[in-house]
């Protein structure tokens, strides 16, 4: 899941990232309020953390455009206004949810994973697809009651099949949800996650779909 945090805080803005990193997320990290007004263009976020008071543009401000313009992306705002109506205006502003500093990284990666869920519309916080099971939370996954052996991208690559099950997701799509910014992706990369995921699951666990990309098989 890729997360953008629009926050001008660097010790905050690099804890975020790094925690949520090691959390399973791929983060992008703006400090300026007009780059983060123009950053949710730049990839498919599945959430974003924004901070309130940025230099450039407040946070309010850039809430407001992305819902007038229809941007749907779930905001969770992370700010030192702690005051109820500064809590109601975020939440009427368009925010999902409202989270007061100082706070505690895994409170914001529950509350992001949370608003996910909803927007996938899922309820349960377990992904679940025949006997095969993915723990979000606790970055592990079991086919039989087994438990798998799956690296941090592998991890990453079932989630995103299976938040899509019923979709085809593009090879393009899948890069672009697993990698932030800056990190290298070879062109055979997401073949490579996919026949190792295969080779855990079953042959028949991930169809290829010609010219368009992967989704899951039949249930396992």
């Amino acid at each position: 899941m890729r997360i953008l945090v629009i926050e001008d805080d660097t010790l905050i803005g690099d804890g975020l990232k790094s925690g949520l990193t090691a959390l399973g997320f791929a983060v992008d990290w703006v400090r300026d309020g007009r780059q983060g007004q123009a950053a949710i263009d730049a990839a498919p976020y599945d959430a974003v953390v924004l901070d309130l008071g940025l230099p450039g543009i407040d946070g309010l401000d850039i809430l407001a455009g992305w819902r007038r313009t229809g941007r749907s992306e779930p905001v969770l705002v992370l700010t030192a206004r702690d005051a109820l109506p500064d809590r109601l205006t975020g939440l009427d502003t368009g925010a999902d949810d409202y989270l007061v500093k100082p706070f505690a990284l895994a409170e914001v990666a529950a509350r992001l994973r949370a608003l996910i869920r909803r927007r996938h519309g899922q309820m349960a916080n377990r992904l679940k697809h025949g006997t095969l099971e993915l723990d979000p939370v606790g970055r592990s996954a079991t086919l039989n009651g087994q438990p798998l052996d799956l690296t941090a991208r592998e991890l990453g690559l079932l989630e995103l099949l299976l938040n899509a099950r019923g979709r085809i997701l593009p090879k393009t799509l899948i890069e672009e949800k697993l990698y932030g910014w800056g990190q290298e992706v070879e062109s055979n990369t997401i073949e490579v996650h996919v026949h190792h995921l295969r080779r855990k699951l079953g042959s028949e666990a991930i169809r290829t779909v010609r010219g368009i990309g992967y989704t899951l098989g039949e249930p396992l």
